[in-house]
């Protein structure tokens, strides 16, 4: 009869030592956010009329294109540029930019242009002064035609060479949103 109880006790210990020792709960990333619009507002310095550069796909991806709205720029011009962000999925839209401006330290805006003469300078910076870029001055000196495109990158290392000054090559991270206009600059 010892060793049947002997036996009795060594499952009941085996059985409670088993059920006492569950995996943890699994780690579920930070989803990322749905962004369906990127409104990129540019106000002259000089107080002339805002170019707005936009984006919307209130689908997402596949189902209906994007709608994409480029613009005129005036050359020899200095403008005050700001970057909005949606979730029209949402009622009221969920404002992302607010967001990204909450996890600075994890996101970088970067700006690339195939126009001659429009550069971009961030006017924002994170806690460890490195850029954001949802405030910039975005400068034209001659006229052309090209495109603008705006990319979030998510997570990106803000301390690798030439990211600080725009250059996404060394940034890493994930894209977030990636946008290009069709811009003028007469």
């Amino acid at each position: 009869m010892n060793k049947f109880l002997l036996s009795l006790s060594v499952i009941a210990m085996s059985m409670l030592l088993f059920t006492g020792c569950k995996k943890d709960d699994p780690v579920i990333p930070n989803e990322e956010e749905v962004i369906t619009t990127l409104n990129y507002t540019l106000i002259p310095s000089d107080g002339g009329t805002p170019v707005v550069l936009s984006f919307q796909d209130l689908d997402g991806d596949g189902g209906d294109p994007p709608v994409i709205t480029g613009g005129t720029l005036a050359m020899n011009t200095t403008y005050d540029g700001s970057l909005e962000l949606l979730n029209e999925t949402e009622t009221p839209p969920g404002d992302i930019t607010e967001e990204v401006e909450e996890e600075a330290l994890e996101h970088q805006f970067f700006f690339q242009t195939s126009i001659g003469g429009v550069s971009f300078t961030y006017e924002d910076t994170d806690t460890n002064g490195n850029p954001i870029g949802i405030l910039t001055k975005v400068t034209t000196e001659g006229s052309g035609n090209g495109t603008i495109t705006v990319i979030l990158r998510h997570e990106p290392d803000k301390d690798a060479s030439g990211v600080s000054n725009g250059d996404i090559t060394n940034a890493g991270g994930e894209t977030d949103i990636e946008v290009v206009f069709n811009v003028e600059v007469m």
